[in-house]
């Protein structure tokens, strides 16, 4: 469990979700994982696949100091609507490739599919995002393999370990 209880938002980009036709499994399993961690959820948000509005919502969420860490779920494929990744670089001061990278080597695994994953992680402010797939499944064994690398990164980020640059 972390020492600071980091304040997480989670984000599903989904147009089905958002008009309220199928439930947000992928969200749910989030929320969970990182409750059961010691994470503070401090916003779950539902979003059609639109990139302007996605974009509008992580820059509220960093630049707003609402979130330690956002985690997304979904829009990380190959549909012409899937526009997460994008979303992310777009508001991104800082690119963390190693992150996505190391969701896709590992569950390739599992299924050669992870290849097709489109997933980034960016840093914005003080506030890491990450994108996550769409299915629940998916969700939870990404999620499970890099908790505790999540934790180390964050503590980082916000300064709350002694390796951090900005301490004196």
């Amino acid at each position: 469990m972390p020492n600071k209880m980091y304040r997480l938002s989670i984000i599903t980009s989904s147009d089905k979700g958002s008009r309220g036709e199928r439930e947000d499994v992928s969200g749910k399993v989030i929320g969970e994982i990182m409750e059961s961690e010691g994470y503070s959820i401090a916003e779950c948000l539902i979003l059609p696949d639109e990139q302007p509005l996605m974009e509008k919502e992580l820059k509220r969420l960093c630049d707003e100091n609402i979130s330690d860490l956002i985690l997304t779920t979904g829009g990380t494929g190959f549909s012409p609507r899937d526009r997460t990744p994008e979303a992310t670089f777009a508001v991104a001061e800082r690119i963390v490739p190693g992150i996505p990278e190391a969701m896709r080597m590992h569950n390739m695994g599992v299924t050669k599919r992870a290849m097709l994953s489109r997933a980034a992680a960016a840093i914005r402010g003080k506030t890491l995002i990450v994108n996550l797939p769409g299915s629940p499944k998916a969700v939870r064994e990404n999620l499970e393999f890099i908790l505790g690398e999540l934790k180390h990164g964050l503590d980082i980020l916000t300064c709350n370990d002694g390796e951090c640059g900005g301490k004196n």
